[in-house]
């Protein structure tokens, strides 16, 4: 079983989503599941403002963003890293794309620990295996496919 420690830094988390702990572990579990991957997560619900901070000082970006992941270098404590999600980016996102708070997080969760265990989405075929583990990470969780608006009917990306 992997280790996953959660810290709320932001109480608008579990204000507005009273089972953000569970959700968020469920999450990093599926993923690190689907991947194979055996190590521990460190998760920070936060706000806008603390990771602006975190993406100017590690990024040269200072701006808010939805997520943050931070892979650990090889250690004996098979620590895989940390993911920082920022609540009102997370929060907008989620309305403006007419999805719930909960699944926009699971998705953000999922997202950020694959990149923990190496996937990113610099290509398109990068994008792709990794949207697609993201859909199976999602799918056994219930949560509706992220990228379904974007596509129409016939799959094709708009």
């Amino acid at each position: 079983m992997n280790e996953i420690d959660i810290e709320v830094e932001d109480d608008h988390w579990t204000g507005v989503l009273p089972q953000a702990e569970a959700l968020v572990r469920a999450a990093a579990q599926s993923a690190l599941d689907r991947v194979e991957f055996e190590g521990g997560v460190a998760l920070l619900l936060t706000d806008d403002e603390a990771v602006r901070d975190l993406n100017a000082r590690f990024r040269a970006q200072d701006k808010p963003t939805n997520v943050l992941s931070f892979p650990s270098r090889l250690n004996p404590e098979t620590h895989l890293g940390d993911v920082a999600l920022a609540f009102g980016v997370c929060a907008r996102e989620a309305e403006a794309q007419g999805k719930t708070l909960a699944h926009h997080l699971q998705h953000l969760v999922a997202h950020g620990v694959l990149h923990l265990v190496g996937y990113d989405h610099e290509t398109d075929a990068e994008a792709a295996e990794m949207e697609g583990l993201e859909r199976e990470v999602l799918a056994a969780l219930g949560v509706p496919d992220p990228y379904a608006a974007e596509r129409g009917d016939d799959g094709e990306q708009r």
